[in-house]
This record gives structure tokens, C-alpha cells and sequence, in this order.
């Protein structure tokens, strides 16, 4: 039997070519994302900018409040250096026909039973309402007048009719039923 002598080319050839340890492929790249994280970020700017607009709206409507309050004191404070009756149930008259206007178009005409429907959208007692109502009769028509009741619904009303709620709720509540049409 002949015994196999070992030498370093029948060695190598035996045992196959020298491998290289096994390499992995390089780590994933950060940039660009995937495409799951495009969409989280778009959604995440949408709700940023929706955040940013819901903000500026409210912190315009607290400041129109603001506003027309303080033009209500300003009203009040006018009263209380000459005592004007007539001027005072007119600047509040203009000033609750103003934000009246804003949601019914029409409350800068309206009258008697009408502008009193308008008032009552708002959940005043019935004194405040009447308080209210009677503004027109001292703009014209001397007499007594009880400026701080007047002052107090103002105050009242506003705060409530600057509120939309009220406003939309009531309209749905106040929508006139179409009338059936009767075939003859």
C-alpha cells in the first residue's frame, strides 16, 4: 500500500481554496426613510398645522370677546362720567345688534317681536330679556332706567352670543317645517 506523503500543493488541494470569513452586508442607510416613515411625517405636519390654525382661530375669537367686552366697559365708563341714560342704552343697543348681526343678518332692522326672538336665542332669564328688549324705548324716551340690570344682561348676552354654539344649536331648533303642499 502506498502511503500518501503530504505535501503543501496536494494539501491545499484536499482541503479546497482558503475562504474568507463571511461578510455581512453594509448597515441600512438612515436617509432616505422608509416609506411608512414618509407618511408618519406627513401626518404629523398635517396635525402640527392643524394644531397651529385651531390655536390662532381661538386666540382670535378670545381676543374679538375681549374686544366687545371692553368696549361694553368702555360704554359703561362713558355713562358713569355724564351720566347720558340715552347714550348708555344706545351703545349697548349698538353693540348687542352688532354681534347679533354677525350670525342673523337682519338684526340691524329688526323690531319689537322680531329683535326679541333674536335676544331670547341666548338663555337669559326673562327680567335680563326684557332689560334688554326696553333699550330701544330709552334711546328716545326719557326716563327712569335702570342702567346696572341694563349693564349686567349686556354683559350677559355677550358673553353667551359670542359663543357659536348657541347660535348653531338654535338654528336648528328654530328651522321653520317645510309646509305640505295640498294638491287640489
Amino acid at each position: 500500500m502506498m502511503a500518501l506523503i503530504a505535501t503543501p500543493a496536494s494539501a491545499a488541494s484536499t482541503q479546497g481554496p482558503a475562504l474568507r470569513d463571511i461578510h455581512l452586508p453594509p448597515e441600512p442607510s438612515w436617509w432616505p426613510p422608509a416609506p411608512g416613515w414618509w407618511v408618519l411625517a406627513a401626518l404629523a405636519l398635517v396635525g402640527v398645522l392643524l394644531a397651529v390654525w385651531g390655536w390662532r382661530r381661538h386666540r382670535q375669537t378670545a381676543r374679538r370677546r375681549q374686544r366687545i367686552l371692553r368696549e361694553l366697559e368702555q360704554v359703561a365708563t362713558r355713562y358713569g362720567q355724564d351720566g347720558n341714560a340715552a347714550a348708555l342704552a344706545g351703545g349697548i343697543q349698538q353693540l348687542l345688534r352688532r354681534v347679533a348681526r354677525l350670525h342673523v343678518p337682519m338684526a340691524a332692522q329688526q323690531r319689537g317681536e322680531a329683535w326679541r326672538q333674536t335676544l331670547a336665542r341666548m338663555p337669559l332669564d326673562a327680567g335680563a330679556l326684557d332689560t334688554l328688549v326696553t333699550l330701544d324705548r330709552h334711546i328716545y324716551q326719557p326716563g327712569p332706567f335702570d342702567h346696572t340690570a341694563a349693564l349686567n344682561a349686556a354683559r350677559e348676552w355677550l358673553r353667551l352670543a359670542l359663543r357659536d354654539k348657541y347660535w348653531k344649536r338654535r338654528k336648528r331648533a328654530v328651522a321653520d317645517p317645510v309646509p305640505e303642499s295640498s294638491h287640489v
